[in-house]
């Protein structure tokens, strides 16, 4: 089972998301996570930086910049979407990985409060 790390970067962008209010509440997250094509048209107008904002865990011993190193998506490039930190809770708390689990609930936890 491959291992994260927390990626921290990424904990301060969803942040800033939220007090921006750039989030989708209620969407259908198997419909609207990034799909290699959404990632790769990304990747064309931005950096490996910015790519890596937009997850929260970082697979120990992958390369950087390489899609493999970036874990745990929690938005469609633009906005945060409640439903990808749901998916994000659950698949870190499914496979063990605290660290990712708990920034995840804890962003969750934030979101509902900014959003009444």
């Amino acid at each position: 089972m491959a291992k994260y790390v927390l990626n921290d970067a990424a904990v301060r962008k969803a942040r800033q998301l939220i007090k921006a209010r750039q989030y989708v509440l209620d969407s259908d997250w198997g419909s609207v996570q990034p799909r290699a094509e959404a990632e790769n048209a990304f990747l064309d107008r931005h950096s490996w930086d910015e790519y890596a904002q937009w997850h929260l865990g970082l697979t120990d011993g992958a390369a950087d910049e390489t899609k493999a190193r970036y874990a745990f998506v929690f938005g469609d490039f633009r906005r945060l979407h409640r439903t990808g930190l749901i998916a994000c809770v659950y698949r870190a708390s499914e496979w063990r990985h605290k660290d990712v689990e708990m920034a995840a609930h804890d962003l969750l936890q934030e979101l509902d409060a900014a959003s009444g």
